[in-house]
């Protein structure tokens, strides 16, 4: 009767796991697609470069946005590089959309500040700036907390039901 209570929370922390996944997936609001995509870095100076990437397309894609001409990726082939025009306003956020065969998916490319030409022997005065302000891998703290807290509740449920007595008093 125990290996039934113990494999009963089991189950039910894996469905609570396994349903909120992909509630927090559409929360970031992320197209969902049959294919994978993605642009490299995800935040570039005006005039930089960036590597448009995709995963899982049999089609040729075409990725199109207002900040750089649109490319074609041919079939076969999985990424290819484009210039951001060298006048796109710093701060601006340009949506890249992909569309391969009848589906699309869309993300975000940041322009950022351009920062000032190094010469030799000049040592910058401040650090490097790293980090993707308070996300981590795309999640944000929120997202982290929420995910924490539904896999502690479901810990705590699953303990509790492994170490109720039975109500006969009898042991199994």
């Amino acid at each position: 009767m125990r290996a039934i209570r113990v494999a009963s929370a089991a189950l039910l922390g894996v469905a609570a796991l396994s349903l909120s996944a992909p509630a927090a997936h559409a929360a970031r609001g992320s197209d969902i697609t049959s294919f994978g995509f993605g642009v490299t870095p995800s935040a570039v100076a005006p005039g930089g470069q960036v590597i448009l990437r995709v995963d899982g397309c049999h089609r040729r894609t075409t990725v199109s946005s207002g900040v750089f001409d649109a490319v074609s990726i041919p079939r076969g082939q999985s990424s290819a590089t484009v210039t951001v025009d060298a006048d796109a306003r710093p701060g601006t956020v340009y949506e890249v959309t992909f569309q391969c065969g009848d589906e699309s998916g869309r993300t975000d490319l940041t322009i950022i500040g351009v920062h000032p030409t190094r010469h030799p022997g000049h040592h910058p005065t401040r650090g490097s700036h790293a980090g993707a302000g308070g996300t981590v891998a795309g999640f944000d703290l929120s997202e982290i907390g929420l995910g924490a807290a539904l896999v502690a509740g479901t810990l705590g449920v699953a303990w509790h039901w492994a170490r109720r007595r039975p109500e006969d008093g009898s042991h199994s």
